[in-house]
């Protein structure tokens, strides 16, 4: 059996274990998340969270992982790659308004279950090569009240970047985190250090200007929110700025120049799916919520379910070069039983007044 008083051996087999298991890298730090704490709190009381009321409703259990899990002195924190192989370039998309651009960290298989996955192998790793000491975990990916940058900026993943995402100094930002809360006295690792310099390109490019400030996103007016945590009416004044953005926005991470160092994924489970990395709006629009559970099944955007979808899509749909099709594609599910979807549907049509 392992020597268990050897934990900067076993710190340095996890991370090994990590890596076979396919994570891009592993890192390990300490549970003082004081300085992340009043930051977080401060961004609640602005109210920047919107209507994602989970945000503030578990309060001081996001910065202090112990009240969260008891026991817990360690995070163990990994990143998977997700950017796909083969994928239409994503600026080409973005800027033919008849396509609906999707999030490439959507175009797979759902992150939560492959992240879920592979961390819980490397809990029952740690778990048999340290038998009989009793080692406690809890995974999570994206799952639970967890300040996942702020852990992966201490465990020395990256830092925290002006578009609040984690950039990492050789890999960009093209990658999921996930967690692992522990009582092991792992051995922890030095935090990165911030390389983003007088940078402010993702602040520039911002389509609805949600970034107010280097490293502060006002979710209420950021695209990802907008189409995907949102569930009532997207603000008007919000649609033109979408654009054809049905799923999320990217546009911070195309324009960061760390990016260029983006590794491809090696994980099959995150190829793109249904093409939909160059689909029509048209296509989207006139599928059945049969056909969008079917093409959607074991994808992230299934979560937000049909008539989010096309509420999204007829935004895009509005903001669309003006064409025949596109105002069938409308006026045929102008009736639709949905008070908010014919709403939206009602604002693409009269962006295209001159043909109807």
């Amino acid at each position: 059996m392992r020597n268990l008083n050897d934990f900067t051996q076993l710190s340095a087999d996890i991370k090994r274990w990590g890596i076979e298991l396919g994570f891009a890298e592993i890192g390990i730090t300490d549970t003082d998340l004081s300085a992340a704490e009043v930051e977080h709190q401060a961004w609640i009381a602005k109210g920047f969270h919107g209507e994602m009321d989970y945000m503030a409703k578990h309060g001081v259990k996001r910065t202090r992982p112990a009240d969260l899990v008891p026991n817990t002195i360690r995070v163990i924190s990994a990143r998977l790659d997700y950017l796909p192989p083969n994928v239409v370039d994503s600026e080409a998309v973005m800027q033919n308004s008849e396509k609906a651009f999707i999030s490439r960290y959507a175009l797979g298989r759902d992150y939560h279950k492959v992240m879920r996955n592979k961390l819980q192998k490397l809990c029952e790793k740690i778990q048999a090569e340290i038998a009989g000491y009793e080692f406690q975990y809890r995974a999570f990916t994206d799952s639970a009240p967890v300040l996942e940058v702020a852990l992966a900026e201490k465990a020395g993943l990256g830092w925290r970047g002006k578009h609040t995402l984690l950039l990492n100094k050789n890999h960009g930002s093209w990658f999921f985190l996930g967690e692992i809360y522990t009582n092991l006295p792992l051995t922890i690792d030095m935090p990165a250090s911030n390389h983003c310099g007088t940078c402010t390109s993702c602040i520039t490019i911002c389509p609805t200007q949600a970034i107010t400030a280097p490293y502060e996103v006002d979710a209420r007016r950021c695209i990802s929110y907008l189409t995907i945590e949102l569930k009532t009416a997207i603000p008007v004044e919000f649609r033109p700025l979408i654009g054809n953005r049905v799923y999320g926005c990217d546009d911070c991470q195309l324009v960061c120049p760390w990016n260029k160092f983006a590794e491809i994924t090696k994980e099959p489970d995150f190829a793109v799916k249904n093409g939909l990395d160059n689909i029509s709006l048209v296509e989207c629009f006139a599928w059945s919520e049969a056909q969008f559970k079917q093409n959607m099944a074991g994808s992230a955007i299934y979560r937000i379910g049909y008539t989010q979808w096309l509420r999204n899509i007829a935004v895009g749909l509005g903001n669309a070069a003006t064409t025949p099709e596109i105002v069938a594609a409308l006026q045929n599910r102008i009736n639709d039983e949905n008070t908010m979807l014919r709403e939206h549907i009602s604002w693409a049509l009269a962006q295209h007044s001159k043909l109807i």
